[in-house]
C-alpha cells in the first residue's frame, strides 16, 4: 500500500524513491506525424501538428496529452484534499487548457488554464480553497510551478 500524499511536497520528499514511473517513447517525426507509445502498450497514439498551427490535424498532439495528464492528476488531487477535509464532491470536473505560445527568442513555451467545476454541495469559498489546495498537491502543478503561467478558475453549479 502506498503512503498517503501530503498536502505539500518538500524538496526532500520529491527526491525519494518513486512510487511509480511511466515510460513512453516517441518515434518518427515527433509531433509532425510520429508515434508515441507507453511501455505497456495501453497508450499508442499517432501524432500530428494541429490544423490551428498549419498542420494536418486529425491526430493527437503533445499539448493534448499534457492537458489530459494534468486534468486527471489535478482532479485526483482535488478529491484527495476534499476527502481530507471531510467534503464530498459531487459531479466535479477539471478542464485543463494547455497552450503553445511563441517566445521572444523564437522558441516555444506553454501556458495553462485549469477550470475547476464543482457540481454543488459546497460554497464558492470552500470550492476555491479546495482548488488552491489541490494546486499545491498536484504533481503536475508542482512540476510546472514557476515555469508555466497558470490561471485557476473555480465555479459551483
Amino acid at each position: 500500500m502506498s503512503a498517503p500524499l501530503s498536502e505539500s511536497v518538500s524538496e526532500s520528499e520529491s527526491e525519494s524513491a518513486p512510487l511509480y514511473t511511466a515510460v513512453a517513447t516517441a518515434t518518427g517525426d515527433g509531433r509532425a506525424g510520429g508515434r508515441a507509445v507507453t511501455d505497456d502498450g495501453r497508450l499508442d497514439v499517432t501524432l500530428a501538428v494541429p490544423a490551428a498551427m498549419g498542420g494536418p490535424g486529425g491526430a493527437t498532439n503533445p499539448e493534448q496529452l499534457f492537458a489530459t495528464g494534468w486534468s486527471s492528476c489535478f482532479h485526483s488531487a482535488l478529491k484527495l484534499v476534499a476527502s481530507r477535509r471531510g467534503v464530498t464532491l459531487v459531479d466535479s470536473a477539471v478542464v485543463a487548457e494547455v497552450s503553445l505560445v511563441p517566445t521572444e527568442t523564437g522558441g516555444w513555451a506553454l501556458s495553462a488554464a485549469l477550470r475547476v467545476r464543482f457540481g454543488g454541495g459546497v460554497s464558492l469559498d470552500v470550492a476555491e480553497a479546495l482548488t488552491a489546495a489541490a494546486h499545491e498537491v498536484c504533481p503536475y502543478s508542482a512540476a510546472t510551478r514557476g515555469n508555466v503561467p497558470v490561471t485557476l478558475s473555480t465555479t459551483v453549479a
